[in-house]
């Protein structure tokens, strides 16, 4: 059926314009950059107090196993096929063109509202940081548009992702530089939070455990999922690698584990510190510092965070952007998408649309509706690429791997068994939403992307055509 057409290995790894310029430590910083920032400065609160108590070092583990479990899954398919896409380019060779397809429209959900929501999120640190100077926002700018409240629109919002989409214009090297220099910071401000809090732990508030059950925690699990999203974000950058087989593995992996161990400790200090009925804020770090009356160190805090979630909307946008490269150069969107500028040897064109679009998302939609889709489209996401392992494997055992999956097919399994899991403590609002994306990206698709496919018979004959 041509509706699930595919591609093969070598068709899926065409020659790259992109810059190769990334090596093992890049990508390590930049899947931290990614998943160290909301998740540890703003989620490990609102998970203690809402769901999970003291016991959210156990959200933390099972979301930290399904996010693991699925990262063993990406290793083996960027080392296989080191190409822009992530998971839209797995599962073209994996499943076929439709499979394909629906797998990218809803990394462009994930990508798009993730960034969307943590540029709603830098907006209020900053904000909160700037009050604390005596300098204000007019009422009409500071947050999404809601004429009973008197906001229009968040423009400190809107500006951020405009600086960033200006920074990943200049180029990929240039970009990560910059995101290296921020990670270091921002993993210096947890470390500093991890050595003040230590000396402050009363073991008394880790009682009651689990206020709320088994219940609790899988319920914060699925919340704090949303801390572990992004290392899949490293993948999207395989085109412009030193050595992918290698550094892709290497630089998801790491990422994945430094940040697990972070979070555990954060959270295991912080839930030691307030009591965990008290840790419903936006800044619950900087909040159990001014607990402790280390309010020079809270100061710190704040600002790290403004960093840290900095380089998250940096590598979630550089990841759309790689995502609508890889999307267009494959007919499924307008070719100027995967148009990419000589000088900086980047995709100009999708780095502007995507900056638009988030930027238009994060100033007019509020923060809430933003982040309830984006974990449900990451869990669906992760289980695809899974279930892709188990399919390669069969069907096409003999393809060069510089990574291996190991224990197949048990890894794969549990990756897809924790994430639809977790995807089933979502609410029904979350799954009619999601629902109604995909059928949005099938009318796109139906309209234009099956007949402009570069996999369309008639698109083929047309192209060897023109080079003859």
């Amino acid at each position: 059926m041509s509706l699930f057409r595919k591609k093969s290995v070598a068709s899926a790894t065409p020659s790259s314009s992109l810059n190769k310029v990334l090596g093992a430590f890049d990508l390590t910083m930049l899947g931290i950059g990614a998943i160290i920032g909301t998740g540890i400065f703003v989620l490990t609160g609102v998970a203690a107090a809402d769901y999970a108590g003291p016991a959210l070092i156990l959200s933390f583990i099972i979301a930290g196993l399904a996010c693991t479990f699925a990262a063993l899954c990406y290793s083996e398919f960027a080392s296989m096929i080191p190409q822009a896409g992530s998971a839209y380019t797995y599962s073209y060779v994996a499943f076929g063109e439709v499979v394909a397809w629906i797998l990218g429209w809803d990394m462009v959900l994930e990508y798009g509202l993730a960034s969307s929501a943590v540029a709603s999120g830098w907006s209020g640190y900053f904000q909160s940081l700037l009050s604390g100077f005596g300098i204000h926002f007019p009422t009409a700018l500071t947050s999404a548009f809601d004429p009973s409240n008197g906001t229009y629109i968040d423009l400190p919002a809107v500006i951020i992702v405009l600086i960033v989409t200006f920074v990943l214009t200049r180029g990929v090297k240039e970009s990560a530089k910059l995101n290296t220099i921020m990670v270091i910071i921002k993993l210096a401000v947890v470390l500093l939070f991890i050595a003040i809090g230590v000396w402050y732990v009363e073991p008394t508030n880790w009682t009651p455990f689990m206020p709320k059950g088994f219940g609790g925690v899988t319920a914060g699990a699925a919340v704090v999922v949303f801390a572990y999203f992004g290392f899949d974000a490293v993948s999207t950058a395989a085109e412009e690698v030193k050595n992918p087989q290698r550094n892709l593995p290497i630089g998801i992996i790491s990422a994945l584990a430094v940040c697990t161990i972070l979070y555990i400790v954060v959270s295991l200090i912080l839930t030691g510190i307030v009591p965990y009925d008290q840790l419903g804020v936006k800044d619950p770090v900087a909040f159990a510092l001014n607990f402790i009356h280390q309010d020079w160190a809270a100061g710190f805090i704040s600002l790290g965070a403004i960093i840290g979630i900095t380089t998250v909307l940096m590598v979630m946008m550089f990841g759309q952007t790689r995502l609508f490269y890889a999307i267009s150069r494959d007919g499924l969107l307008p070719k100027k998408m995967s148009k990419v500028n000589k000088k900086t040897q980047v995709p100009v064109v999708s780095t502007w649309i995507t900056g638009g679009l988030v930027a238009a998302f994060a100033g007019l939609i509020p923060l809430s509706k933003l982040a309830e889709l984006t974990n449900i489209g990451t869990l669906f996401a992760f289980s695809a690429v899974s279930l892709g392992i188990l399919v390669l494997r069969k069907t096409q055992p003999d393809l060069k791997r510089g990574f291996r999956t190991p224990w197949v097919p048990v890894v794969p399994v549990l990756a897809v068994v924790f994430c639809v899991y977790l995807m089933l403590q979502l609410s029904a609002f979350t799954w009619k939403g999601f629902v109604v994306w995909l059928v949005i990206g099938l009318i796109i698709y139906a309209a234009y992307g099956y007949r402009n496919s570069r996999l369309n018979p008639e698109n083929k004959l047309n192209d060897s055509e023109h080079s003859a």
